[in-house]
């Protein structure tokens, strides 16, 4: 895709490659969400920073990238980085390891993770595009934000596949989560829709593939969000 005259390329993992700047974008990897939950009794598989850090080293060896922007939400919580199994933590390290790292802060960890490399940032802006976790209506074009985990389903003969998925417009794109732990919003949940109230185009996650169908305005749904309070976090 074309976002403010830069070429992009989406990837079915749910990340963003932009192949001028050698840079590779993912947003909300929700690290140690598990340790979170059975730090308050709530017990999971506590596979998920593994699993979402096997899926990081693949796409690196795919894409070789120079700089790494992650884009909010990294860690469940504010500690989550200081609870790293020391395994996980060397293999992030060694992910890690001779490139520019930029994390940006989300609402689930606005301090910068402990004792790991790279620059912590508000948001980061590079030639026209600007990296925040969440997107902010009227922003300028060349916007790409992630927060909300947007979700969306295409009809199929057999039904409706609803999937994680990217969506965009001329001006911005929404980024899915990538963690292996994280739910997912309605691309027609108010919030969302208040980002594109006149639509744009989704790009469900397949296994290989991204399967792209176009959504129409949201301009009533958008209305909603001036009177529903926007979630403080998004599971």
């Amino acid at each position: 895709m074309h976002l403010a005259g830069e070429r992009l390329a989406l990837d079915p993992a749910g990340a963003l490659f932009w192949p001028a700047q050698q840079l590779l974008v993912l947003s909300d990897l929700h690290l140690e969400k598990g340790s979170h939950f059975a730090a308050r009794g709530q017990l999971v598989p506590p596979y998920d920073t593994r699993e979402t850090l096997a899926r990081l080293a693949a796409l690196l060896r795919r894409y070789s990238p120079a700089h790494l922007v992650f884009l909010g939400d990294s860690f469940h919580d504010a500690a989550g980085a200081a609870r790293l199994h020391a395994t996980d933590r060397a293999t992030l390290l060694h992910l890690l390891a001779g490139r520019r790292v930029s994390w940006v802060l989300g609402n689930h960890d606005p301090l910068p993770p402990e004792a790991l490399p790279g620059e912590a940032v508000e948001e980061l802006s590079l030639g026209p595009l600007l990296f925040r976790h969440e997107g902010q209506p009227g922003a300028r074009p060349g916007e790409v934000s992630g927060h909300f985990h947007p979700r969306a389903a295409m009809p199929t003969r057999c039904g409706p596949v609803e999937r994680p998925c990217f969506l965009a417009d001329a001006r911005r794109l929404l980024m899915p989560a990538f963690g292996a732990y994280t739910g997912g919003l309605s691309i027609t949940a108010p919030p969302v829709a208040a980002l594109f109230p006149r639509g744009g185009r989704a790009f469900l996650l397949g296994k290989e593939r991204l399967f792209s169908f176009a959504v129409g305005p949201m301009k009533h749904l958008a209305a909603l969000s001036k009177t529903r309070p926007e979630p403080t976090s998004v599971p």
